[in-house]
């Protein structure tokens, strides 16, 4: 038996071997670069509207419960009908909720010339109509893949996803920064639109992806379907708890301003640094994906991973922790009022945290593709999509509760811990997961 080769770099296989893929992957990196572009130059806008930090961070908290909604619903959809008209139209409510916050740019643009501003209320509408239309075209998506695919592709397709999404976190947000500033939110908007745009041209390219099989229309049958489907699967309903478990005790994403401020230094700076290396953990995993193929034992790396995620989580309240006792003090490099060891050990933990989170992610995404048959792929999608979105929300809250009870470094040093020992309990008591063995690995 001839031995498959090793490689080091992320497979590019499934691009070159399925242009139905490709394109998708394509419209996916653009749509999503241009989402992390306008999410942040909403925000910006609405600072300089409100001059209020709530009202930034009620674009996110307003949209919860409808995006959450909207993926379970999206997956069901996308069970009963042809995936490709359903992307379509989801692409076209995101392209109307960016034109509608161009438009109010524009009427924004010209009250504020005579001392005016538009009200805050209308960009929460179009963002909300975003962020479902997003969420709804993520779970749509990822159903489609195993359609356009051979099983032995699903993994580096995975990581191939992965390197996306480190790319659209790295650069839609420097981008959206660079252009607001340099040309203004209008212009900031139209690039998205032009994004969104090229983007369609993937989805509308793709091949007609009707059921396979008789299928059973959106409602209540549906979703009863599913609950019973996820009790014979535990694998998968593990995966999910996992996901929860370490999005609501090792996301500190909510801590970074006030670390920036009172902490370590540094200011807004200091967050896009400490994002962007995250980011890129998540970035150069993908790149370096090439040898996910030969995975076999893809449960026990699933536990490890987040596993590890949690340790690099407890590391960051260490770091934290140390600066607040000034064993990382202020001072160094020319930077008077940064902790500039603090920041390097904070960077240096989020990039590990990010690499960690997209080794379990491939395999996760790529177990519950492969588990999961196609009559009910859409569905399995959508309650994915929903943890996805409703986990760090989650961990927003835990984070600030401990935050403002205890100190900024107790949150991700207690979570990470529990995240740890979580795990552990998951794949002891869930033996389908532990001894998952994926089938379609490439021999060593």
């Amino acid at each position: 038996m001839t031995t498959a080769k090793r490689r080091t770099f992320v497979d590019l296989s499934p691009l070159r071997l399925s242009p139905a893929f490709a394109r998708l992957w394509f419209s996916a990196l653009l749509t999503g670069i241009g989402t992390q572009l306008t999410i942040v130059a909403v925000g910006l806008q609405l600072y300089a509207i409100t001059n209020d930090t709530l009202a930034v961070a009620l674009v996110g908290g307003i949209a919860l419960i409808p995006a959450t909604i909207a993926a379970p619903l999206a997956g069901m959809i996308a069970d009963a009908f042809d995936r490709r008209k359903l992307l379509i139209i989801l692409a076209i409510m995101l392209f109307l909720s960016t034109t509608g916050i161009l438009a109010l740019t524009v009427v924004e643009s010209n009250l504020a010339a005579v001392g005016q501003h538009v009200w805050a209320w209308p960009f929460y509408v179009f963002t909300t109509l975003g962020a479902m239309s997003g969420i709804a075209i993520g779970a749509t998506r990822s159903a489609i893949v195993p359609r356009i695919l051979p099983r032995e592709l699903v993994a580096p397709a995975s990581a191939l996803n992965g390197l996306s999404i480190g790319a659209q976190f790295m650069v839609g947000p420097a981008l959206a920064g660079v252009l607001a500033a340099v040309v203004g939110f209008q212009w900031t908007f139209v690039v998205d639109l032009v994004l969104s745009a090229a983007a369609f041209l993937g989805v509308a390219l793709l091949p007609a992806l009707p059921p396979l099989s008789d299928v059973v229309r959106p409602g209540w049958t549906s979703l009863k379907q599913s609950v019973r489907f996820l009790r014979g699967v535990p694998q998968i309903t593990s995966g999910f708890l996992a996901d929860i478990v370490a999005m609501t005790f090792g996301r500190p994403y909510v801590l970074l301003p006030a670390v920036a401020a009172g902490l370590i230094g540094g200011g807004p700076i200091t967050v896009g640094l400490i994002m962007s290396a995250g980011a890129a953990g998540t970035f150069l995993t993908g790149l370096f994906s090439g040898p996910v193929k030969h995975v076999r034992r893809q449960g026990m790396v699933i536990g490890r991973s987040i596993q590890i995620y949690g340790l690099f989580v407890v590391l960051f309240g260490v770091v934290l922790l140390l600066v607040s006792l000034d064993v990382l003090p202020r001072g160094g490099l020319a930077f008077d009022d940064v902790s500039v060891i603090g920041l390097v050990l904070a960077c240096v933990t989020f990039a590990g945290m990010g690499a960690a989170d997209e080794v379990s992610s491939i395999f996760r995404i790529s177990m519950l593709l492969t588990v999961v048959p196609d009559d009910i792929r859409g569905r399995m999608q959508g309650i994915f999509f929903a943890v996805v979105n409703g986990g760090p929300r989650l961990g927003d809250l835990y984070g600030g509760i401990c935050a403002a009870l205890v100190a900024l470094w107790f949150p991700p040093f207690l979570g990470g811990f529990l995240i740890v020992v979580a795990m552990g309990l998951i794949l002891r008591l869930t033996p389908s997961l532990r001894n998952y063995v994926f089938a379609g690995a490439a021999p060593r």
